[in-house]
């Protein structure tokens, strides 16, 4: 039987609106947790203002199975994520005596553990800490809502903790047809009599050009069920040699 779960992703900073720094997390997240069983459905950018991440928080939270947050929960004024997702699930949020031990292992003492620092250890009330190999100081989860931090390395090594606690659903499954020669409205109608006579199976074209004035276009089924996932693909082998191409399978 097939069951879908679904994700949605929140990427929290002014830089990323401003187009100081280009993300590269939502790419990681959706291949990290599509070979779990979970489909990444949503992503929004919002900026480092509370009020705005946590209704972006708790309108996700509703209506998916998972979230995921990154960015803000460093030692900065600008780091405001942590007490956002406080306001979205109604709890308080204090220091926490186990992250903070965390963050007194890796910076050597209580004396280089200074106020900024102590920032990364404020926890909101009910949530469990999210390990962090890479830098140390922990993201946590709160009910399906987990928080990562926002630097890319980092964000991939708290990955690892969360996976484990993800249940997931079917596999999104894909193959693709590559078709020289053949332009997206060559086969526009044909293409969508096949999404509509194979449910189940969601289909696009995405055309290609090389330098030397070849082109074509890849055709891309997605499904979680094989069965319908191959008869969508040998319908649109059939439709690509009617065209005069040659389809080439590509796989995923």
């Amino acid at each position: 039987m097939i069951r879908t779960v679904t994700a949605a992703a929140l990427l929290i900073g002014d830089e990323l609106l401003s187009g100081r720094t280009q993300d590269t997390n939502l790419k990681t997240i959706a291949t990290f947790i599509a070979p779990l069983g979970v489909q990444l459905q949503e992503a929004r950018v919002v900026s480092d203002q509370p009020e705005a991440i946590a209704a972006a928080v708790n309108a996700l939270r509703a209506a998916h199975d998972y979230v995921f947050t990154t960015g803000g929960i460093g030692p900065t004024h600008d780091d405001k994520t942590a007490d956002a997702i406080a306001m979205a699930f109604g709890v308080s949020i204090n220091v926490r005596e186990d992250a903070k031990a965390i963050l007194l292992a890796h910076y050597g003492g209580e004396d280089k553990l200074n106020e900024a620092r102590l920032r990364m250890a404020r926890i909101p009330d009910g949530a469990s800490l999210i390990a962090n190999p890479v830098s140390k100081a922990p993201g946590f989860q709160i009910g399906n809502v987990f928080v990562m931090a926002g630097v890319p390395s980092i964000m991939r090594g708290m990955l690892e903790d969360v996976g484990p606690r993800l249940r997931g659903g079917s596999v999104m499954q894909s193959l693709t047809l590559r078709c020289r020669g053949l332009r997206e409205g060559d086969l526009a109608a044909g293409f969508a009599a096949i999404e509509e006579r194979v449910p189940g199976v969601s289909l696009g074209s995405y055309p290609w050009f090389s330098p030397g004035g070849d082109f074509g276009v890849h055709l891309v089924a997605r499904s979680q069920s094989p069965a319908l996932l191959n008869e969508a693909a040998i319908a649109m082998e059939a439709l690509a040699r009617d065209l005069g191409a040659t389809p080439e399978r590509l796989g995923a």
